[in-house]
């Protein structure tokens, strides 16, 4: 008589378990982009020179923030043990302590959002978009506080397996943010009120007005859902700080927060050096940008789904569950992002088409497509094995593979080759292209490195599990 197989022991059975988690962050995530996307949709009807502004001031926001994000979300394969092994109070005090690192990140993220000479530096770009670039980074410096909160909240949340809540939130941000962007960006006139146009700086006002309403519900509720009771969250948010907690949440989150900072700017940078080619390269730039960070919606479900669930599991002292759940994630990440990718190029003059009719702005990005395609692909591979070896709280080896790969081959490649400094060979991958073939090439050897220090992780533990039995 044969035995049954363990729950998640097939790739179908792993999906069933991904896929319920895995919808509502990619529904929650899609309206975390249609901010960006709606600001991008109506900056490009409105002007090239708020567009660059856009593509340089989104640039400039996403580094600084990706790295706070990074050090806040190593609450989620914290809390993802406790909540595995039944540690619910201790999951709940672990969030309280993600909230006092968050003010300590406020400090260094605002200083520099209110000060972005350095970056402004680099991109070289004219007065008059360096201008609207420091307005809109005002305007965003305002709505982190409330970013960083929900950020640990969202982390919290799809630990402990509700991110259905996280989505609701998500999309009624999104349903805040809309209409007051139209209203910031185009002004308008009702009677004896009136607004003149804002522009690129309007998406930041927006944006900081529909965050704080976001985390302001987050908070209530923590205080008032009783799904929160048994996490002791009720009775209060703040405790005094209880330094080995967040000494736990720095030894994980700063290379979590490193991994993802050189993942970001390795591709932020690359807005940023495309700037110097003028504003209709970058104009072109950014519509691929955005296009990749809309498909990049999918993997990074799947990543958050597949992470929480391998934590869960090994929390619960599951390591075979573990190592499935991880696999059979990355596969099909995998799998499903190339059959994206390809749809998009298929349909490549149409999706370009519904951002914008600018022919100028059209030829900039056509070119870049096909690297979307590419690019799109290994980005889900190593986005997957990252969230699977954070999980198993391995994060430093990650942060250096990063830094080889993607700041070396591809920001330094890149720049090599974009701006004629490689042989004649590569000569029709100069500007933008250039960047974005070396981005490609340095996420490929990402993912492999990745998944070869995933496969590493995985032997050494069977090799203690076979030595303890």
């Amino acid at each position: 008589m044969s035995q049954p197989k363990p729950a998640g022991s097939t790739r179908i059975d792993s999906l069933r378990r991904i896929a319920p988690l895995a919808w509502p962050v990619l529904i929650g995530q899609l309206a975390v982009l249609g901010f960006s996307t709606v600001d991008t949709l109506l900056i490009a009807r409105y002007s090239a020179i708020d567009l660059a502004a856009l593509a340089v001031g989104s640039a400039i926001y996403v580094t600084v923030f990706v790295g706070l994000m990074g050090v806040v979300m190593a609450i989620s394969p914290i809390v993802g043990r406790l909540f595995g092994a039944g540690q619910l109070k201790q999951a709940g005090d672990q969030f309280r302590q993600s909230l006092w690192l968050c003010l300590g990140l406020l400090l260094i993220g605002d200083l520099i959002l209110l000060f972005p000479q350095p970056f402004l530096a680099i991109s070289q770009t004219s007065p008059e978009v360096e201008a609207k670039v420091r307005a809109y980074l005002w305007a965003l410096a305002f709505s982190l506080p409330a970013t960083l909160f929900f950020t640990a909240f969202r982390g919290f949340t799809v630990a402990v397996s509700r991110p259905k809540a996280v989505m609701i939130l998500q999309i009624s941000g999104l349903a805040v943010k809309v209409p007051l962007s139209m209203v910031f960006i185009q002004g308008f006139s009702l009677g004896p009120w009136t607004m003149p146009p804002m522009g690129a700086p309007g998406c930041g006002i927006a944006t900081a007005i529909a965050m704080w309403s976001q985390a302001l519900i987050a908070f209530a509720l923590l205080r008032k859902d009783s799904f929160y009771r048994p996490f002791g969250l009720d009775g209060g948010l703040w405790r005094r700080p209880h330094w080995p907690s967040i000494k736990a949440l720095l030894k994980l989150g700063i290379p979590m927060g490193g991994s993802i900072l050189i993942e970001v700017t390795g591709f932020t940078f690359m807005a940023i050096f495309i700037a110097r080619l003028g504003s209709t390269a970058v104009a072109g730039h950014q519509l691929a940008a955005n296009l990749i960070a809309l498909m990049f919606m999918l993997p990074l479900a799947l990543a958050n789904a597949t992470g929480t669930l391998v934590a869960q599991s090994v929390g619960a002292h599951d390591a075979a569950g573990a190592r499935r759940l991880g696999w059979h994630g990355l596969e099909i990440g995998v799998c499903l992002s190339f059959l994206v990718g390809a749809l998009i190029f298929l349909g490549r003059e149409q999706v370009l088409g519904l951002y914008t009719h600018d022919p100028l702005i059209i030829a900039a990005a056509m070119p870049l497509l096909l690297w979307v395609w590419l690019f799109h692909v290994a980005d889900a591979g190593q986005t997957l094995a990252a969230f699977v070896l954070r999980a198993h709280h391995i994060a430093t080896a990650p942060m250096v593979i990063y830094a080889l790969a993607i700041w070396g081959v591809g920001l330094g490649g890149g720049y090599w080759v974009a701006f004629g400094h490689a042989p004649e060979t590569l000569a029709n991958l100069q500007g933008a292209r250039g960047f974005w073939a070396a981005a490609t090439a340095g996420l490929v050897i990402s993912a492999l490195g990745l998944s070869a220090l995933l496969a590493w992780v995985h032997r050494q533990e069977e090799n203690e599990t076979l030595a303890g039995s």
